[in-house]
């Protein structure tokens, strides 16, 4: 029991000590999960169409979560808010994304469109294709570990707290 409260405690109190430049990586990250989540709902085929490929049970319903979820996270990764929940929730969709995914691509059995130029299969083909998605989850990683920066209304509402917690004395 004592072990849960301090991984809740971890969640929920990251370290807002980090560079201030955290906030480029928070940026480049959040926006790019916000528009995504906007592009499931734009297109069909980034959406409900590409669920439905996949095979996922309930396609519509799972893509407008997704897209919702992205766009909450992205925004709050772009704020510094609850960072490391958004960053660990990213963390775990796209490794579902990976998973659901690129297997079919190297086995050449993807129902989605292929790539436009070789390598269309294979290793090669996975390599190029998870490019975007290993680059969000390293950074993503990243926030895990080093939580929002000064820069962050995690730094803010730590900072207050903890004046507020002196004002008590």
């Amino acid at each position: 029991m004592n072990a849960i409260k301090r991984l809740i405690n971890w969640f929920l109190n990251p370290p807002v000590t980090g560079q201030s430049a955290i906030v480029i990586i928070r940026l480049m990250t959040g926006s790019v999960f916000f528009w995504e989540g906007i592009l499931k709902f734009v297109y069909v085929n980034q959406g409900v169409g590409r669920f439905t490929k996949l095979g996922f049970a309930f396609p519509a319903e799972t893509a407008h979560f997704v897209a919702v979820c992205e766009i909450i996270g992205g925004l709050l990764l772009v704020a510094g808010l609850f960072t490391r929940i958004a960053a660990f929730y990213f963390i775990i969709q796209m490794i579902v994304a990976v998973l659901s995914t690129k297997i079919d691509l190297y086995l050449g059995t993807s129902p989605l469109p292929l790539p436009p130029a070789p390598p269309k299969d294979g290793i090669w083909a996975v390599l190029h294709e998870i490019r975007s998605d290993y680059a969000q989850i390293l950074t993503c990683v990243f926030l895990l570990v080093e939580g929002a920066g000064r820069r962050s209304l995690d730094f803010i509402i730590s900072t207050s707290q903890k004046f507020y917690a002196i004002d008590k004395k």
